[in-house]
């Protein structure tokens, strides 16, 4: 009896064991079923960021607002249909997150080369890290073995992605959920929103006179970001920025004296962000195309 009950346990440890390793990520997924498969992304990545450079950050902000809903199972990618409520309407994604061509494209050539075999939630991690690297940023080991989800949650973008207009205690508490420190906070949102971003998104904070913002720099940026709000002005591009008091307190000075640090940081944010919940083993499909089910 005792030596039945010992083998069971092991035996369950064993299957345990394997269970729990089908649902690890890993670099090498991809190798003996599509070896091509990182380079045919990195040539897509490569070729749409030479037409335009802004993409990048665009391509790494797509993969950052898919994993922070349902977690990183290309549900951002879906389309609305009969029984699908798409993410791309959510208010912090409508006329602000893009580059779903750019996956699509990427998709589409993968599929030349192993069809049905490569997700489209690992396309869009892959294709944030060659983004990042195409325009001089860090590079890093992408762990693949993600699957896509069947649905998508208008409902969860809404609630769990953060907003422009969000504080400093807001966004630390949406990226907490995640799992994610207030320093991969500034990492992570630094290499998406520093940067270039449209006028309307904050054109409330240059212009109340906000004492968390120097003077000379919202006057500078009022330059380039009218008062009143137009199709045409809204949609002028100049650098959005954190508060003061947030830059002081969530390491930006550290960064912008030490750029190899900035880019040690993001690589690691970036593969912790890209472990959020992914979709392994039976969980899941492979979708042959990325903005539906079939």
């Amino acid at each position: 009896m005792a030596y039945r009950m010992i083998t069971s346990f092991v035996v369950t440890l064993v299957l345990l064991g394997t269970i729990s390793c089908d649902a690890q990520l890993s670099s090498t997924f991809y190798d003996s079923t599509c070896p091509n498969a990182l380079s045919t992304i990195r040539t897509s990545i490569r070729t749409a960021i030479s037409k335009e450079r802004r993409m990048a950050a665009s391509l790494i902000r797509l993969h950052f607002h898919d994993c922070f809903v349902q977690g990183c199972d290309a549900s951002i990618l879906l389309d609305d249909s009969s029984t699908i409520e798409s993410e791309k309407s959510a208010r912090p994604n409508v006329n602000s997150v893009r580059g779903f061509e750019i996956i699509d494209k990427a998709k589409s050539e993968v599929e030349k080369v192993c069809p049905g075999v490569v997700s489209c939630a690992d396309i869009l991690a892959v294709a944030a890290r060659d983004a990042s690297f195409a325009v001089g940023g860090p590079s890093w080991t992408v762990k693949l073995g993600r699957r896509d989800s069947t649905t998508a949650s208008k409902s969860l973008a809404n609630t769990d992605l953060p907003l422009f207009t969000d504080d400093l205690t807001t966004l630390i508490s949406h990226f907490s959920k995640k799992n994610l420190s207030p320093k991969e906070m500034v990492t992570l949102s630094g290499a998406h929103t520093i940067g270039q971003a449209q006028c309307f998104t904050f054109r409330g904070r240059i212009y109340n006179n906000a004492s968390d913002i120097d003077a000379g720099f919202a006057s500078t940026r009022q330059r380039g970001c009218p008062s009143s709000s137009t199709t045409s002005n809204d949609q002028k591009l100049a650098i959005k920025f954190y508060s003061v008091e947030g830059l002081q307190i969530l390491f930006v000075s550290e960064y912008s004296n030490n750029p190899t640090t900035f880019k040690s940081d993001f690589a690691t944010a970036m593969i912790k962000m890209g472990d959020i919940e992914p979709l392994t083993g039976s969980a899941g499909v492979i979708r042959s195309i990325c903005s539906a089910v079939n």
